[in-house]
């Protein structure tokens, strides 16, 4: 679905997810998985298993697989099961308030009632513009 719509926030294209069963049932099952392993990196964990050099290389690839499969899980949920929509947004100017004219290279005085104002300015560039 699209739109032409060309103001700020209106929204360009809209695909809705798949929701295949495929894809719900692999992130059970990795679910699953990552729980064992999930499991046995506290039991190493706690029984001591990082006391050794074996076992230290052991739980750290044990760290490794469960955000492997984390990994995995997050890919196949945003995959299958967020929507792909593309968002109108605001375009500035590459070059808009990314150098400083030779004037202004020393800076300003920080003086009289719009003091606030000119450290807000400062501070957020694009203040009221």
């Amino acid at each position: 679905m699209s739109t032409s719509g060309s103001t700020y926030g209106d929204i360009h294209r809209y695909e809705p997810a798949r929701e295949s069963t495929a894809a719900a049932i692999a992130i059970v099952l990795l679910t699953l998985l990552e729980i064992v392993f999930v499991f046995m990196f506290t039991w190493g964990l706690v029984s001591g298993w990082g006391l050794t050099a074996d076992g230290n290389m052991f739980l750290g690839g044990l760290l490794a697989i469960v955000f492997i499969d984390l990994a995995f899980i997050l890919a196949i949920y945003r995959k299958e099961f967020l929507p792909d929509v593309m968002v109108v947004k605001k375009r500035r100017r590459k070059w808009e308030d990314l150098y400083i004219r030779g004037d202004q290279a020393d800076g300003q005085q920080l003086e009289g009632a719009g003091v606030w104002d000119q450290i807000k300015r400062a501070v957020y560039p694009y203040y009221k513009r």
